[in-house]
């Protein structure tokens, strides 16, 4: 006797999860089960009602900034759950109307019809890493803006300095500044301390970086691939780690056509029929992937 499959679609949100649910038939309607709450043992009791009579479930949500958490659960308990790219799910026209009820409703049904293209999971210590490697890119915009600041306060009072910045000399000549008013001094002087602050964090995260690569596990490391992008002109150790760590397992992609359409790095294309009119036919890069890649789950 053939198992039963039931595809689930999950709203996911901060306190609740909307679920809907789909039979494998194709035929029969999608409907919505209701509301659960979004903790860990509320999710095991769904999964454990709906396979009672030995259904076979098959989950899915939207990535978003709940993370990974449902997918890796539900994993572990033996489920089949995948997370769907939120740009790539088909969506009507002139449908006007969002609730958590109906874009449960709409998962559940395109997830049946094998209409989502889902993401690539990353285990536990590659999301580490991805989170550091953004956590650095943070401090880097901080600095950034930090010196911005300065540099606006600066010019608002005239003073230019005509040679490279943030350099030693520019630092003395930043300290040897005076003003009139002396709120101006207490202006410079926490601008001055914003910068060290934001340089000394930017700093130790890029160190941590080095640390953690070196530190993750033999069956997940990282290091060697991240020293093999550095033999590319104009990749250092922080840009290699973030290619790896934003992109994921390499091997998941069969040749660099796939790679270069996941990252969205093929020109766009408006024509019609076998007549070309247009003078320029194909323009940027769509920035945007352009066919689905099947992917490897990796349930950490």
């Amino acid at each position: 006797m053939d198992e039963r499959i039931i595809y689930i679609g999950l709203d996911v949100h901060k306190k609740t999860i909307a679920v809907a649910l789909a039979d494998e038939s194709g035929r029969g309607e999608v409907y919505t089960h209701g509301q659960i709450s979004n903790t860990p043992a509320a999710l095991t009791r769904l999964s454990s009602k709906l396979s009672r009579n030995g259904s076979v479930l098959r989950f899915c949500y939207e990535a978003g900034p709940c993370g990974y958490g449902i997918q890796r659960q539900l994993a572990a308990a033996g489920h089949d759950c995948v997370v769907v790219a939120p740009s790539l799910i088909p969506r009507k026209p002139g449908d006007r109307i969002k609730t958590d009820r109906r874009d449960a409703i709409n998962l559940a049904g395109l997830h049946r019809a094998g209409a989502l293209t889902a993401v690539w999971i990353p285990d536990p210590a590659h999301e580490a890493i991805r989170d550091l490697v953004r956590a650095r890119l943070a401090a880097v915009r901080s600095l950034r803006q930090a010196r911005q600041q300065l540099s606006g306060f600066l010019l608002r009072h005239g003073c230019h300095y005509n040679r490279s910045a943030w350099t030693l000399m520019h630092r003395r000549w930043l300290a040897g500044l005076r003003f009139e008013q002396p709120a101006h001094h207490i202006v410079l002087e926490d601008c001055i301390a914003t910068i060290e602050a934001a340089t000394d964090r930017r700093d130790r995260l890029t160190a941590q970086i080095e640390v953690m690569l070196a530190a993750m596990p033999p069956n997940r490391a990282l290091a060697p691939v991240v020293h093999a992008l550095q033999a590319l002109r104009g990749l250092a150790l922080v840009a290699a780690a973030t290619v790896i760590a934003e992109l994921g397992d390499l091997t998941r992609f069969t040749n660099p056509r796939q790679l270069m359409a996941y990252l969205g790095l093929v020109p766009s294309e408006h024509s019609s029929g076998g007549t070309r009119r247009q003078a320029q036919i194909q323009g940027g890069v769509t920035k945007a992937p352009s066919v689905p890649i099947s992917v490897r789950h990796s349930t950490g």
